[in-house]
């Protein structure tokens, strides 16, 4: 995975450094640089290496990174959110060895398709929970598992128009005899 600072470069974005997340809006004191933070917890008291717990690790990383677009490679949105369509959608108890599968398929979904861009729902509006509220909830030794999978959920209903996208490359996923 490239650098965040790189791709934003890459991709014209001056990121800024103080205030709130200039993508999500969380309440943080230094934008995106602390949103990125929450990969940085110590998660490991909510045993996600457990195999019954290892959805709520995706429920993290497919919000974040759906939430902050900007800074993530362009294919990487057709990745988190058709694995986000799958599980929500298609009910697929994913695994970790599920991630290989579907980015084969997104690699043949691809070919013809370069110019494809999932355009991401505005700024600010990508889900009402946001990496300060996982952070919080993480901090008072809240149960974040159920907040994990509503930051998700949220996430996933703002990129809406992008669904009958993602539902193709699923529909390939589930097709390829798992």
């Amino acid at each position: 995975m490239q650098d965040y600072l790189e791709l934003a470069e890459k991709n014209g974005i001056t990121l800024i450094a103080k205030g709130s997340c200039q993508f999500c809006g969380a309440n943080t004191q230094r934008g995106i640089h602390e949103c990125l933070e929450i990969f940085a917890l110590d998660l490991e008291n909510m045993e996600l290496h457990r195999k019954e717990n290892q959805v709520y690790r995706f429920y993290l990383v497919d919000a974040h990174v759906l939430q902050h677009p900007e800074i993530h490679g362009r294919w990487s949105n057709h990745l988190h959110l058709a694995r986000l369509h799958l599980i929500f959608n298609y009910k697929v108890n994913w695994y970790y060895h599920l991630t290989t599968q579907l980015s084969n398929c997104i690699n043949k979904y691809k070919v013809g398709r370069q110019d494809e861009f999932l355009s991401p729902p505005d700024i600010h509006k990508r889900g009402k929970i946001t990496s300060t509220d996982i952070v919080k909830a993480y901090s008072e030794k809240s149960d974040l598992m159920p907040l994990l999978k509503n930051w998700a959920n949220e996430v996933y209903d703002a990129w809406e128009d992008s669904h009958k996208t993602v539902d193709g490359i699923a529909t390939q996923f589930l097709n390829s005899g798992l």
